[in-house]
């Protein structure tokens, strides 16, 4: 997902989904040391292209005999040239190792690789493609004890609708009936929604080789979608003055509606049906982006409720460049800060060395702001990886270690 912003009908088709775009990783490594290129990881069965090189360049084709122009998007543009059979290629520079959304420009109509798996981003079904990595297997497939991605319905009063959650739990959760697990809530990014983790992310594969190495305590994660209002009101995405006239620097009010959700239906549906243990310590909320934001602006407006907070390339600041003052911001729950770092075990934030500039500042800024007003703070730089998903999964790699350690690691 580039800067900013980047159902399922049954859990088969959920399942095979994430077994598709999961696949292979010891064939996509080998890959990597053929100079002639192999098919990507998350091709669909059978298909030749996208084909990943040695130097991890990528060609890519698509068959439109009638198309005058077709141009690949994959970070930028890319123009195609066009063959005496109508089939149109392109191979783009090398790119940096993780998943990267693309699709192709025909005739000025946005169309998906019908060689590629889709995924959920961009605000509709997307191609993606994986790039495997030669120094990096951390959120690949291990010989190691496997937890499971589940997903559960649920109704909210909060919004009179059915709603659906996915929700990872360790390995062993059923075999051993008895034991309970603390809680970390996980918010993808804008134009994307509960299946991002699971499938993009790829969390599951991250927590199981964590949990195998004893490097993170088994922990229940619950991924919900990031939009939510009520009956009548306006969509979400207004500015602030429309949403509901947050003040400068406190992005709490677009996510009022989440927040109320998250409160009082979200978490008493895990509590009630999950082995969840359910005092402030043993919960945790974290996000990316978008979700980032609403992690700060639910947990600092709840912290009866969260002992952790986590913020990947997301910050209880906004990226608007308002004015941020952590004394007064957030309802004033920062203004004494040692009372606010003994109750608030974790404060975490992240970001990759290529994003954007304007979220580096709003980023490193909003932890300055909060290091000086003496909130600490543990941060995190992703080197060079942009506003998308290698950023992310390395941000759950380091943060979830971290958490419901007392003291922490």
């Amino acid at each position: 997902m580039k800067p900013i912003f980047c159902l399922i009908s049954t859990i088969a088709i959920l399942s095979a989904g994430l077994a598709r775009a999961q696949e292979r990783p010891n064939d996509a490594k080998r890959a990597v040391q053929k100079t002639e290129g192999q098919p990507a990881s998350t091709n669909v069965a059978g298909a030749a292209y996208p084909k990943i090189h040695g130097d991890l360049s990528v060609s890519f084709r698509l068959k439109a005999p009638d198309a005058k122009k077709v141009t690949l998007q994959l970070g930028k543009a890319h123009e195609m040239s066009r063959d005496q059979d109508g089939v149109w290629t392109v191979t783009a520079a090398p790119q940096v190792p993780g998943f990267h959304y693309y699709w192709f420009v025909l005739d000025g109509a946005i169309v998906s690789d019908p060689a590629s798996e889709t995924f959920f981003g961009w605000s509709r079904p997307c191609s993606g493609i994986e790039i495997p990595s030669r120094d990096e297997d951390f959120y690949e497939f291990a010989d190691v004890p496997h937890g499971e991605l589940r997903r559960r319905p649920y109704f909210a009063k909060t919004t009179g609708e059915w709603r659906q959650v996915f929700v990872y739990t360790p390995p062993n959760y059923d075999a051993n009936a008895v034991t309970r697990y603390p809680v970390l809530y996980l918010q993808h990014g804008m134009g994307e929604d509960e299946r991002g983790w699971g499938v993009q992310g790829r969390v599951n594969l991250i927590m199981d080789r964590l949990i195998a190495a004893k490097k993170a305590r088994p922990m229940i994660i619950v991924m919900e979608k990031g939009y939510a209002r009520k009956p009548g009101e306006p969509a979400f995405g207004l500015p602030r003055a429309a949403a509901g006239g947050a003040r400068p620097g406190e992005p709490r009010r677009p996510f009022a509606t989440l927040e109320e959700l998250f409160i009082n239906d979200l978490i008493p549906m895990i509590d009630a049906n999950y082995r969840t243990l359910t005092d402030r310590e043993n919960r945790a909320m974290a996000g990316l982006s978008m979700g980032g934001m609403q992690t700060f602006a639910i947990t600092l407006n709840n912290l009866d409720k969260f002992a952790y907070i986590g913020g990947f390339s997301g910050t209880g600041g906004g990226f608007d460049g308002a004015p941020f003052d952590a004394k007064t911001a957030h309802g004033g729950v920062m203004a004494d800060s040692s009372a606010f770092n003994q109750k608030v075990k974790l404060v975490w934030i992240g970001i990759g060395t290529a994003e954007d500039p304007r979220f580096q500042r709003a980023v490193k800024g909003y932890r300055d702001v909060l290091e000086k007003a003496g909130i600490k703070t543990v941060y995190y730089e992703s080197p060079g990886t942009d506003h998308e998903w290698q950023t992310w999964r390395r941000c759950l790699k380091e943060f979830a270690p971290l958490l419901f350690q007392d003291p922490p690691k």
